[in-house]
């Protein structure tokens, strides 16, 4: 007991709250935060620590090595890759459905083309709905636990689409299966925020961000060719078994990383074993024990006072949606432009995704190569301090790229050009979409490292809200105003969205600042 007995060596230094050693910009009017070799105050203490005479329980020194983010390297990745592939899978399922349409079309006898095209979004209204329950979920619980049910109910109603009898119980089937498909993308920000210091985020969210992007690229290549040849049922069942295989996986091997909960139970463990009942969590000393009721209404709030009290959050949150809404809006014209302009099959039609695909891939290389070097190098220009903005320069120069593929693609398609000029013409895009989506993606996760699945919330469910609605006017746009004009119409609407990236990139910090945001009342 010697160790969890250690005290720090300052008696009026409080206690963080932040599970990690962020600093908790929630808090603080000046997001800032040092990186070596700046040199460091003795007596600055990342982690609280233990204080037994004072009745703290915390960790036991900086280099306690239960603490997540003193993980060995390899436990690190290893956790982090249990959580990115079952990201992978969910928004696999998003997509995989769609080229298998003409085939449920024909079995359930259903012509009603917007009812069609609302059986494959509506697993997008899942995400919208199962992060605000989630993200709460895990700060009161855990991620573990929370992640481990969210994955086996996905992996449930996968049974219940590949046997619904209609398509008004499919509708319902794939809504409740999207519920639980959201966990892994609601609650990697915060395993992300859990293991990793800032300065090293940069590469862990571009490998978990994988899936999000990825996921609905590949998922129309599979479907096609499983669609043309088994049927739009079987799209279901091999969901069930990659999604079964992989969330037994993960009970295996998972574990928690949430800061507060390990302190929780730790104080639980040494009350009993030492018979003390004046112990508290050093991230709650004050021993104000709130209710898991009150932490769920605080939780469920979280996300919206993000949204309508922080402008430069709802600015991106906004941006993310609508480059997010657009990805679906690619997905909606590729099928009709490929089968119908050039006579590819189902199948083949699949393959026109690796447009998107390639251009996705070319960006997580970018950015994951390059989004930490060029946080330090700003960070060195500004005496070694970091700052959250620094992480959005990229979102100019991605915002700018946008734009190109909709006039390539759109003109493209509609003078009938050989069908390698449309595919090529998607790859601006998929690159710009991943340097818009990651810089979002880590700026929220380094301003509120504490509340990182709620943040995320946010950023998930008003994107998935415009993914899953914004699609289904695709069809009547581009029949009424033609491939080109319709995706220049797209083009012009991300074009007009470069200043305001702009802007936010110059005047993030000066906006966050001027109004901060209480997520603890």
């Amino acid at each position: 007991m010697a160790s969890s007995s250690s005290r720090s060596p300052s008696r009026d230094a409080p206690a963080e709250r932040s599970p990690g050693n962020d600093i908790d910009v929630e808090k603080a009017p000046s997001t800032t935060e040092t990186v070596q070799p700046q040199p460091q105050p003795s007596t600055r203490r990342a982690f609280p620590e233990t204080d037994l005479d004072r009745g703290i329980v915390g960790w036991d020194g900086q280099d306690d090595p239960t603490h997540p983010q003193n993980f060995p390297a390899s436990r690190k990745w290893t956790l982090l890759a249990l959580v990115s592939s079952v990201t992978f899978i969910s928004p696999l399922a998003s997509s995989m459905f769609s080229p298998a349409l003409t085939s449920l079309s024909e079995d359930l006898d259903v012509t009603n083309q917007t009812l069609l095209s609302f059986s494959v979004s509506i697993f997008l209204l899942g995400y919208t709905f199962g992060p605000m329950l989630l993200a709460p979920l895990s700060e009161i619980y855990g991620r573990r636990i929370v992640l481990s049910c969210a994955n086996w109910f996905f992996v449930v109603w996968q049974v219940g689409c590949a046997l619904a009898p209609n398509l008004a119980s499919l509708i319902i089937f794939r809504f409740l299966a999207g519920i639980g498909g959201c966990g892994c993308i609601t609650l990697g920000a915060g395993v992300i925020a859990d293991l990793f210091p800032v300065d090293k985020r940069g590469l862990a969210t571009s490998i978990w961000s994988m899936g999000p992007l990825m996921g609905p690229v590949v998922g129309p290549i599979a479907g096609g060719f499983v669609g043309q040849s088994l049927g739009w049922r079987w799209v279901f069942w091999l969901l069930l078994i990659a999604g079964g295989v992989l969330s037994l996986g993960i009970e295996c091997f998972n574990q928690e990383t949430y800061a507060p909960v390990l302190i929780r139970r730790k104080t639980a463990k040494l009350a009993k074993e030492l018979g003390r009942s004046d112990l508290r969590s050093a991230y709650d000393p004050e021993g104000r024990g709130v209710s898991p009721t009150k932490i769920l209404k605080l939780g469920l709030k979280r996300p919206i006072v993000l949204l309508f009290k922080s402008p430069i959050v709802l600015f991106l949150a906004t941006y993310m949606a609508l480059v997010y809404g657009l990805l679906y809006l690619f997905f909606t014209t590729i099928p009709s432009v490929f089968e119908n302009q050039y006579g590819f099959s189902p199948g083949l039609t699949g393959l026109a995704y690796l447009g998107i695909g390639l251009g996705f891939f070319s960006g997580l290389i970018i950015t994951a190569t390059t989004s930490d070097k060029v946080l330090l190098k700003l960070a060195s220009r500004n005496g070694g301090k970091l700052e959250p903005e620094m992480r959005l320069p990229a979102l100019v120069f991605s915002a700018c790229l946008l734009p190109i593929s909709f006039f390539w693609y759109g003109w493209s398609a509609d003078k009938k050009v050989h069908w390698i000029v449309p595919i090529i013409g998607m790859i601006p895009f998929g690159v710009g979409m991943m340097g818009v989506y990651m810089p979002i993606q880590i700026y929220t996760i380094d301003c509120y490292p504490a509340y990182a699945a709620s943040a995320n919330a946010a950023l998930t469910a008003s994107r998935s809200l415009v993914g899953a609605l914004l699609p289904l006017a695709g069809p009547k746009m581009f029949d009424t105003l033609g491939l080109g004009w319709g995706n220049s119409l797209l083009g012009f609407l991300a074009l007009g969205f470069v200043p305001i990236a702009m802007l936010l990139t110059r005047y993030g910090k000066m906006i966050r600042e001027r109004f901060p945001v209480d997520l603890d009342s």
